[in-house]
């Protein structure tokens, strides 16, 4: 049997491509080290952009069982908090039901799903050959160690532009209120930790920093969370994993071969958040390889340029006006100050956002000490 697409890895990248492809009339291969659910090391958190998403693709039920968090709390390096209603609810489900409900939703779509471990691929004329399994199209969506990326020979990201995190569950205090929350951390800077409830009596809670060359450890990842987020108490399922960031960002593909998600290098660079790229890269990856045929990648690149690429631009400006905490100590300033700057940092960090005059201003005002209020800024563009 031919396929007409076949997918390296069932995470949110790949299964939206499978559901897009199969949606488009394709005969679709999914492929993945493992049966789901399994546990996948995230943050969990998922942004109102990535439901967006879900929602295009046709995908009902995703958020079923689990409650909307209005709320995000942001503290600076220097101890500056800024706590404000999120302007579109965010969720935080685990990536053991996410990632198995798209899944499901693939299969329902008229993909074909296997348990399989990708070894060896080859071109073959027109084909690609994966392991035997003859396919039109490939489309690598196996994560931050990407066999296909590395088939394409494109190498990992070096240091500066990769992060490290580690995840584990503690328990939610009973009282405590559903909000987000992410604590930037002065030590191994750009650094943060995070707390984000479930809504089941547990909340997902890790820290993650920028590799910058020099060697870490899981026990120096455990004590920045624990001295970031005291009184954590139990933690269990501690897992560590890469975040491939998009100020590295590989080709999106050569002609029949596509990468989407973490393979694409598609983490945002200011924090961390991926999900949403993974479905967008995703969906628009499986249409190409069932549309396009040799002219997949350059079809696949031109409707990434258009959804992403000034938002790409924006987010490395931003990362590297944050790598100084004093900066990123302003911008929460700012972000307390008005809700508008806030929410510009929220669509920057969760979705496809761009910098706002308003945002630059307010920093810039901050960071000069000016008190807010007393200097007038543009409107947001």
């Amino acid at each position: 049997m031919v396929f007409d697409v076949a997918i390296a890895g069932a995470g949110p990248a790949g299964a939206a491509a499978a559901i897009a492809a199969a949606h488009a009339g394709a005969r679709v291969l999914l492929l993945d080290r493992y049966d789901f659910p399994r546990d996948k090391a995230c943050g969990d958190g998922i942004a109102p952009h990535a439901i967006d998403v879900v929602r295009e693709l046709g995908i009902t039920g995703v958020l079923d069982g689990y409650p909307e968090i209005n709320v995000l709390h942001l503290e600076s390096p220097n101890g500056t908090q800024a706590k404000r209603p999120m302007r579109r609810p965010a969720h935080v489900i685990p990536r053991t039901v996410f990632d198995a409900r798209l899944v499901s939703a693939a299969i329902e779509a008229g993909a074909e799903f296997r348990r399989h471990v990708v070894r060896q691929i080859r071109r073959d004329g027109d084909h690609v050959e994966v392991d035997g399994i003859r396919a039109r199209t490939l489309i690598g969506a196996d994560g931050a160690n990407s066999v296909v990326r590395k088939f394409l020979g494109v190498k990992q990201n070096p240091p500066g532009h990769i992060a490290i995190a580690i995840r584990g569950y503690a328990a939610q205090p009973a009282a405590a209120e559903l909000s987000q929350r992410l604590v930037l951390a002065k030590r191994h800077w750009p650094a943060y930790a995070w707390s984000f409830p479930i809504g089941d009596g547990r909340r997902n809670v890790g820290y993650g920093e920028l590799i910058q060359g020099e060697p870490t450890s899981r026990a120096h990842l455990l004590d920045r969370l624990t001295t970031l987020l005291p009184g954590l108490g139990e933690i269990d399922g501690l897992r560590a994993h890469l975040l491939p960031l998009s100020t590295w960002r590989p080709r999106p593909g050569r002609g029949q071969i596509l990468l989407a998600g973490d393979a694409l290098s598609l983490i945002n660079p200011f924090t961390g958040e991926g999900i949403y790229y993974a479905l967008v890269s995703g969906a628009f990856a499986g249409e190409a390889a069932a549309m396009a045929g040799p002219l997949a990648a350059h079809y696949y690149s031109r409707r990434l340029r258009a959804q992403l690429a000034r938002h790409l631009r924006h987010t490395t400006l931003t990362a590297k006006l944050a790598a100084a905490p004093w900066i990123a100590d302003a911008g929460i300033r700012a972000a307390a100050d008005d809700q508008a700057v806030f929410d510009t940092f929220v669509e920057l960090g969760l979705g496809n956002g761009l910098l706002s005059g308003r945002l630059l201003a307010g920093v810039t005002r901050r960071a000069m000490g000016v008190p807010f209020g007393t200097w007038s800024t543009p409107k947001a563009s």
